[in-house]
């Protein structure tokens, strides 16, 4: 059985749990290994000792865009008080 996922790594990331995360690429879903173990071992009740290779191609690399620091370019502006009439 062949199963693709999206692998995300952020060493930096703020959260031990969200340093590494493994995505369903259509879902988004993180997926549970043990459960798909199971649907591959059966449905029958007991304990077993299973061998799981996994075996992992990169197939394509998506870089994270560094984030660009944006300059606003406001005109100073000055403001003049109001001059009030005396009635």
């Amino acid at each position: 059985m062949i199963k693709h996922y999206i692998l995300s790594l952020n060493p930096t990331a703020k959260h031990e749990w969200d340093r590494c995360i493994l995505r369903d690429p259509l879902t988004a879903k993180r997926p549970d290994i043990a459960k798909i173990i199971a649907e591959a071992v059966g449905a029958d009740t007991g304990s077993y000792l299973v061998s799981v290779n996994i075996e992992v191609k990169v197939l394509e690399q998506a870089a994270v865009p560094h984030a660009e620091q944006l300059s606003l370019n406001i005109p100073e502006m000055t403001l003049q008080p109001q001059l009030r009439e005396a009635a």
